[in-house]
């Protein structure tokens, strides 16, 4: 019998009670043709590789050496996988029939598609998106990430309403499809984001290198989300400050970054008003301490830049592809003019 063309690898961290769960469901509906299922454990101090090891004996387990978050996690264990596709799963998901053979039938059909991810719906609210990738990743011009079915905190009810397959900026790292070719060939995730929009940053890169990210309608899939950090812990909202101001630096030209810069500090600091103003201090204090800590590496993401401009010329396949940055403020859209929807926009 031939390899499957994907590998499903999941990683773990002290997540027993999730694999226990989860686990099953995502070996009844991945056929082995359609999928080898690895689980990367990354260093958890649980029983978790002792349970995979007595309840699932036929799952192969990579043991990291270290937790070093969700993209230097990966990053190790799939420089231990051999697979044209490479299918990165949180083990809070629980997957349809047929996950992933739509998915790769739709990637197939453009060389050109390095990476995609599925329907994401709630696992709680099954008849909503999900937070974490909804129906695809978008983002606006001073860097603010959001969804299709998912903008800020409003997550849509599924009606249908986005079942069209087809471009998106970025694809979820909660269920991310991606040719190993080209995760290789870009040098996988930043493990300098360690976790939170370090799967935007991947798929930035594939974009400038005139690549295309795709979402496949006709596969679902049910994320419980929160797993790990809740979206209010102030760590999480650390991360994400820091981790997007990075994003930017690393990803814009240095003229696309000169026209959002001051723009976006006046929203950044209007963010610290409104945690103030909310009563929410350790809020506040996280987004300082995320601009001090970017201030502090600007060097070092300017020479990551000048890094990717140089593997731009290299090995580009055409023009950086713009497809799916909303030129406005989703910001504005959302407080300002109350536009909750995806739908509401002018795209």
């Amino acid at each position: 019998m031939n390899a499957p063309k994907a590998a499903v690898v999941i990683l773990n961290y002290n997540g027993k009670h999730w694999l226990e769960q989860f686990l099953p469901g995502v070996i009844a509906g991945t056929p082995a043709d359609d999928a080898e299922i690895i689980v990367a454990d990354n260093a958890s101090t649980d029983d978790s590789v002792s349970f995979l090891q007595s309840h699932f004996p036929d799952i192969r387990v990579i043991q990291n050496s270290n937790n070093n978050g969700y993209a230097g996690g990966y990053n190790e264990a799939l420089s231990h996988v051999k697979s044209e596709y490479y299918i990165l799963l949180n083990s809070d998901v629980e997957v349809s029939p047929g996950w992933v053979s739509q998915v790769i039938r739709y990637m197939e059909q453009d060389e050109l598609m390095a990476a995609c991810q599925p329907k994401i719906l709630s696992y709680h609210e099954r008849n909503k998106f999900e937070y974490a990738g909804a129906a695809g990743g978008f983002i606006d011009k001073y860097g603010y990430p959001f969804c299709r079915g998912r903008i800020f905190d409003t997550c849509e009810e599924d009606k249908g309403q986005y079942n069209q397959s087809g471009e998106i900026f970025w694809a979820s790292g909660a269920c991310l499809f991606i040719r190993s070719s080209i995760f290789h060939a870009v040098g996988g995730f930043d493990a300098d984001f360690f976790a939170h929009m370090e799967e935007i940053d991947l798929c930035w890169r594939i974009k400038n290198l005139g690549y295309k990210i795709g979402y496949c309608a006709d596969s679902t899939v049910y994320h419980v989300g929160g797993g790990t950090l809740h979206k209010s812990n102030p760590r999480k909202t650390f991360l994400n400050f820091r981790n997007n101001r990075k994003l930017l630096r690393k990803n814009l030209t240095e003229q696309e970054l000169r026209t959002i810069y001051k723009m976006r500090n006046r929203l950044d600091q209007l963010a610290i008003i409104a945690a103030l103003l909310k009563g929410r201090k350790d809020e506040a204090a996280a987004i300082r301490k995320a601009l001090s800590d970017y201030t502090a590496t600007i060097e070092k993401w300017d020479k990551k830049r000048k890094e990717n401009e140089i593997l731009q010329r290299t090995i580009a396949v055409g023009s950086p592809n713009k497809n799916g940055i909303y030129e406005g403020s989703i910001i504005w859209q959302y407080f300002a003019l109350g536009k909750k929807k995806f739908s509401d926009l002018k795209f």
